[in-house]
């Protein structure tokens, strides 16, 4: 397994090979051992989120969700579809060679999603720099728009800065540190009022950027401070080191956390002031 590089990598192993495959089935089969799980964590908040916002709007349109480093499409469909992540990994995970091309498997997954579907749906907006990964999302119907755009690099594309114009909510489930608080300025940018933002984020990252930037649009970021999130286990002792050290550097212990062999994350969630003071963090997602 090889060392990622960068400054915000920390010696992670490098996955990159996984991440922008025609399909997603290497993906989990990679993962899997690993016990790789905070969709499934996720799951549980974002459909939480998901229904707080739609009572509070009423019988407008569905809500419009934008996950950041969408993958494969794998928060969209567990917020969507009655699925579990158990369910994906058993569905692609351990393929064989003489299994079905990734044009039949995608023939195959639109029936398999879309007999699925909850009628709580919301729309997707997925954004990643992997152009395969999210070609197959939007080829299966777990995107309603997907765009392979980098917005570390560059301004939304005018396609995506007219989708982007009604989000309701933003999601992520481990980007940050590949993205920065540049990818979300570029976001807000372009949408009609500030959107909720609900972020996992590694304890070896620091989210203060990003809360710093979501305050100056005017939203108050609330840690959750009950519990941490299991991301998935390292891979190798190098990668635990280096994430040990990682957490030693911001002053946090390891100790029932990290110590479990696991990466392990905050979540936050960023709202206007006034709804943060009638329904605090710690209310709305108690436990």
């Amino acid at each position: 397994m090889t060392k990622t590089t960068t400054g915000t990598d920390w010696g992670k192993a490098d996955f990159e090979a996984i991440y922008n495959c025609p399909d997603p089935r290497r993906y989990f089969t990679t993962l899997q051992p690993l016990e790789y799980q905070i969709p499934h964590h996720g799951q549980a908040v974002f459909r939480e989120l998901a229904e707080n916002l739609r009572r509070r709007r009423g019988d407008r349109p569905p809500l419009s969700v934008v996950d950041l480093c969408c993958s494969y499409g794998v928060n969209a469909a567990l917020l969507n579809y009655r699925l579990s992540l158990t369910d994906l990994y058993g569905r692609y995970a351990g393929y064989r060679p003489d299994g079905p091309t990734t044009g039949q498997l995608i023939d195959e997954d639109r029936t398999f999603f879309a007999t699925r579907r909850r009628a709580e749906a919301v729309r997707v907006t997925g954004i990643d720099a992997a152009d395969r990964a999210v070609g197959y999302a939007r080829a299966v119907g777990l995107l309603d728009h997907g765009f392979a755009e980098n917005l570390e690099l560059d301004d939304p594309s005018p396609e995506l800065r007219a989708v982007l114009a009604g989000t309701d909510l933003i999601t992520v489930t481990g980007g940050v540190g590949y993205i920065s608080a540049r990818t979300f300025a570029r976001l807000f940018d372009c949408v009609n009022r500030p959107p909720w933002v609900a972020a996992f984020v590694l304890r070896t990252v620091s989210y203060r950027p990003v809360s710093a930037l979501l305050a100056r649009a005017g939203l108050v970021t609330e840690q959750l401070t009950t519990r941490t999130f299991r991301q998935r286990r390292f891979a190798d002792g190098d990668e635990r080191r280096a994430a040990f050290e990682a957490l030693a550097r911001r002053g946090l212990s390891i100790a029932g956390k990290e110590s479990d062999g696991f990466y392990h994350a905050d979540l936050y969630l960023s709202r206007p002031a006034a709804e943060v003071a009638a329904l605090p963090l710690t209310e709305l997602l108690p436990g």
